[in-house]
């Protein structure tokens, strides 16, 4: 595996929002804050079809379920740093960033036996150039999407799996960063993404596209 450090050479300065790569895969990947509902349907899900995938989760999703972030790593799914408390980073000091960062390393990796870096997403996708330097500075590599399956909005919102399957579709291309997160509703209860992903997985295998992890796809930059 390339160290962090070579990795940085190449990726600093940017928040990736889809790679370019010739091979026909996606990488999908799930967030994890507020809570951990869909978590055992979505690893069941990917076990039964043989697909990895990345996950970013908070330090205080850490804490609040520390089975779920166990099950992912020993599912052998890269767990990423998605901040310790999921601030606006705009609106945090870069101290403040710094120990965001290093607090859900620490909450994480003591459950999944490794470091979370190079593996960054921002919270809520908000950024500044600066906040990105301050991440690289600390190790880190962000990782944005291609797409947003808008799962998160819920059916209170008018999202339905369908939706889901279609927004994936709509921007399928190879190197594809698909977001998707693991809670459920806080109102409508609905696990819209864990409802989904078999429907989104045979979607895309029917088009001739495999699937691999974020980690994979920064590695072939090198």
């Amino acid at each position: 595996m390339p160290s962090t450090s070579a990795l940085l050479q190449v990726w600093a300065g940017q928040d990736i929002e889809a790679f370019d790569t010739p091979r026909k895969v996606v990488a999908l990947t799930f967030d994890g804050g507020a809570s951990g509902e869909a978590v055992e349907s979505i690893l069941a899900t990917l076990e039964t079809y043989r697909v990895p995938a990345t996950f970013f989760v908070t330090g205080a999703f850490a804490r609040a379920y520390p089975g779920s972030v166990t099950a992912m790593a020993a599912a052998g799914h890269p767990v990423g740093n998605h901040s310790d408390t999921h601030p606006y980073f705009t609106q945090t000091t870069n101290e403040e960033i710094r120990a965001e960062l290093a607090a859900a390393e620490r909450s994480i990796s003591a459950l999944t036996g490794a470091t979370t870096t190079p593996l960054f997403r921002f919270p809520y996708g908000d950024l500044t150039d600066l906040d990105i330097r301050v991440v690289n500075a600390a190790g880190y590599i962000p990782v944005r999407w291609t797409v947003d399956t808008l799962g998160w909005k819920g059916t209170s919102a008018g999202i339905t799996t369908s939706v889901v399957r279609q927004r994936v579709l709509d921007r399928l291309r190879p190197g594809q960063i698909v977001l998707m997160h693991v809670g459920a509703h806080p109102e409508d209860n609905s696990t819209l993404d864990a409802d989904a992903l078999p429907g989104i997985i045979e979607d895309l295998r029917a088009r001739g596209y495999g699937f691999t992890t974020l980690p994979d796809l920064l590695d072939d930059a090198l």
